[in-house]
């Protein structure tokens, strides 16, 4: 039994990590193709070919990956960390002073202005939340017409009564299973609802008393792409000039 004057330590939570699926599934077909033509290179070339294919894989490969699938937000219960391709950021939430996303997501922590290349804004993206958000606002359904969801006809049903609460293929009594619940808000774009979370988490644990969350910014520079891309281009340069 446990002694309830004893404080019992705050629940803790796996932290959160968000990156672009497009642009890791992109850098892997691009570092297979690189891979393959490289490879075949060194194998199959003459003379010099099989020294540039090399430093051209040592050069290429590193920076592929640092691009594509290296960056990350990690949304932790203390900190915030920010993998970029050649940095990585680390803000504890007293430190950050905004979050915003205008033409690219945008960290202000310490005095400091970071880009967050893990989410990247897409205004495609964000124009089409706009059309569900206005489709919404004038009383529509905005996951109905072309982006999925059930018709006009069938959100209507909702509200006329042809659909009863509690009627067959319904979970439970008064709960009304819409297409669409549980599933992230089609008025906003994806980068859009990331800033949104990471303005929340920053508010919720600027309100708690926990000392974790306070400190200094910390950015640490991604050597093990910096160093063989410089020696990859370095190699490259020589043999080119010989």
């Amino acid at each position: 039994m446990t002694d309830p004057a004893v404080p019992h330590p705050a629940p803790q939570y796996a932290d959160r990590v968000h990156r672009s699926a497009s642009a890791a599934f992109a850098g892997a077909l691009l570092l297979a193709l690189t891979l393959w033509l490289s490879v075949d290179a060194m194998v199959n070339g003459h003379g010099r070919d099989p020294w540039i294919a090399a430093a051209v894989l040592v050069l290429v490969v590193p920076l592929l990956v640092a691009y594509t699938m290296w960056p990350s937000v990690r949304v932790g219960r203390e900190r915030l960390v920010v993998r970029n391709p050649l940095r990585t950021i680390t803000v504890p939430w007293a430190a950050v002073e905004s979050v915003d996303a205008a033409y690219s997501v945008e960290l202000r922590a310490g005095g400091t202005k970071y880009q967050v290349w893990a989410v990247p804004v897409s205004l495609r993206q964000r124009k089409r939340a706009n059309v569900r958000a206005a489709r919404a606002a004038a009383g529509g359904d905005p996951y109905a017409g072309p982006f999925g969801g059930m018709g006009r006809r069938a959100s209507r049903g909702l509200d006329d009564g042809r659909f009863p609460v509690g009627g067959p293929g319904l979970r439970t009594a008064g709960q009304v299973n819409v297409p669409g619940a549980g599933r992230p808000d089609p008025t906003r774009a994806w980068s859009d609802r990331i800033v949104d979370e990471l303005r929340e988490a920053a508010d919720a644990a600027k309100g708690r008393e926990d000392a974790g969350a306070a400190g200094e910014v910390s950015v640490t520079w991604t050597w093990w792409v910096i160093a063989p891309a410089v020696a990859g281009a370095v190699a490259l340069a020589l043999l080119l000039a010989l």
